[in-house]
């Protein structure tokens, strides 16, 4: 890691900042009456320009001239947008099945971008979009392809016109498919008229099931497009945002935008006042890894530097969810994931905390994760070799504090900045939307579907103490965007996308040979 000072000489700005200027301004001089009048007239006619063109987005891009160092602001032109809220229509009577109410949500509304090409560019993890689509980048996606994907969906998903069709083929876990179509619910309130018909299966189960070595040689047939939560590198499966971004029902978990809230403005411990250990808790039960993991644990015998706990999901949800608020969980220096029987939805919640976050390493990513670098983000696991490589790491951050600390807000200021609810909504929106581009067919509405909207999910909900329709209130979009969605960048190019993923490889390559030196002096000293 480098400190502020040493990446700024990298990046050739240093010298903005602690080189001693060669030039001086001259010395003040007594102000004339002459000097005053023109200095008045500048500010009247500075306050006419401003006036004349609206306002300039703070946001907007700054070019730096190559010569002279001028900065030039270049304008953002918009038009005054009146924000408005629109409320869920709820039926007054119990008894009578709610509907989607008529003509009642805007079909499109106008946002106070008047150029939309001048929007902020998105995060770069958006740049896996055409990643995972590029599959039928050449072929294009034609019917039997979506309808080949139907083998494992739990749902089949239809926008047109704007409106959002339902056809349920399996009974998901838990609120997972209930959660997930909330959110694209929510993505048409929020951008009412911008979504094209499409047509999309949705698997909600854990592990994807495309397999890549399915649809090779030359004879091989299109892979069907299938929408699910993770990937890995032998599968094509469509990676979308996990329905936990709207809450988590059944364990009390929040939706996201009051989860992030919640540990930006809590009373957090200071990171060097934490317990200067590796801590985990969770349910080790799904998979051998987590097992494996429990085997760290601190002992009579062994100190590995790992604090390790069985969360039970029945005695907590007996005690009220009182031992499991992931806001109050910041309270060791390190905190580790781990994946269970595939990724697993902690992954964000303990990369939200800036403790620093060491990942055993996986075999899935979410839609995010694979933009994130190691020993800059976040600090490598081996998986063969558990409890030695946590034992090197706490011992490698209580050596190096200020730079494990970075590492950990690293992380944390992605979460609040880069995967903000805004930009869920965004990824969702051009995800679909470049989906929607290589449809060969008309989206069509399948018989037994059933139209759905915020209402009919919403005003009705019952179940699971009350805590289903809370999650939805609170994560319900109140009213259209008045800005458009981020723009999307541009896909990889071939090197680009070679040296992104050589630089991490190369990144936990360097770890282990520090690793594996950190062992050898402490072989060769006793």
């Amino acid at each position: 890691m480098f400190s502020k000072e040493s990446m700024l000489q990298r990046s050739g700005l240093a010298r903005h900042f602690f080189e001693k200027p060669s030039w001086r301004p001259p010395p003040l001089k007594r102000k004339t009456p002459t000097t005053t009048a023109l200095l008045v007239l500048t500010v009247f006619l500075m306050a006419a320009f401003v006036t004349y063109s609206s306002w300039i987005d703070t946001s907007g891009d700054f070019l730096e001239h190559s010569t002279d160092k001028t900065v030039v602001i270049s304008e953002k032109p918009k038009i005054a947008v009146r924000r408005i809220e629109i409320p869920l229509k709820c039926t007054k009577n119990k008894n009578q099945t709610q509907t989607c109410p008529k003509n009642y949500y805007p079909k499109t509304f106008q946002t106070e971008d008047i150029d939309p090409s001048l929007n902020p560019i998105c995060p770069d993890y958006f740049r896996w979009i055409h990643e995972d689509l590029r599959p039928w980048k050449t072929s294009g996606i034609t019917r039997d392809m979506v309808e080949r994907a139907n083998r494992t969906a739990t749902f089949h998903l239809v926008i047109k016109g704007g409106k959002a069709y339902v056809k349920n083929f399996r009974k998901a876990i838990q609120t997972r498919d209930v959660f997930t179509i909330w959110g694209i619910l929510q993505l048409l309130r929020k951008y009412p008229g911008k979504l094209p018909d499409l047509e999309i299966m949705f698997d909600t189960e854990d592990r994807p099931v495309i397999k890549s070595r399915d649809y090779k040689g030359p004879n091989a047939t299109a892979p069907p497009p299938l929408f699910r939560y993770c990937g890995d590198k032998e599968t094509l499966d469509i990676v979308f945002p996990d329905w936990s971004f709207w809450g988590w029902a059944e364990i009390n978990i929040k939706p996201w935008d009051s989860i992030l809230k919640d540990i930006k403005e809590g009373k957090k411990r200071k990171w060097i006042d934490r317990e200067p250990y590796a801590y985990w808790k969770g349910n080790p039960f799904v998979d051998e890894k987590r097992q494996d993991l429990l085997k760290c644990n601190v002992t009579d015998q062994q100190e590995w530097n790992a604090r390790l706990f069985i969360q039970d999901w029945i005695l907590e949800s007996q005690q009220g969810f009182k031992q499991s608020n992931v806001a109050d969980q910041c309270t060791y220096r390190y905190k580790i994931y781990i994946e269970g029987y595939a990724w697993s939805v902690s992954e964000k919640y303990i990369l939200a905390c800036d403790s620093v976050t060491l990942i055993v390493q996986p075999q899935f990513y979410d839609f995010f994760m694979r933009s994130m670098q190691p020993v800059e983000h976040y600090w490598p696991i081996r998986n063969d070799d558990k409890c030695r490589s946590l034992k090197f790491a706490v011992d490698w951050g209580n050596n190096h504090k200020k730079k494990a600390h970075e590492i950990g807000k690293a992380a944390s200021s992605f979460m609040q900045e880069q995967l903000k609810m805004d930009y869920i909504y965004d990824y969702m929106y051009h995800l679909l939307n470049e989906y929607a581009k290589l449809l060969k067919f008309k989206p069509r509405i399948p018989e037994g579907a059933m139209e759905l909207c915020s209402e009919v999910m919403a005003c009705q909900a019952e179940g699971l103490e009350g805590r289903k329709k809370k999650f939805m209130m609170e994560s319900l979009v109140k009213g259209p965007s008045i800005t458009n969605p981020c723009t999307l960048p541009p896909p990889y190019d071939t090197r680009a996308l070679a040296a992104f993923l050589r630089r991490k490889n190369n990144s936990i390559l360097q770890v282990k040979k520090w690793e594996k030196g950190y062992w050898e002096s402490l072989t060769s000293s006793s």
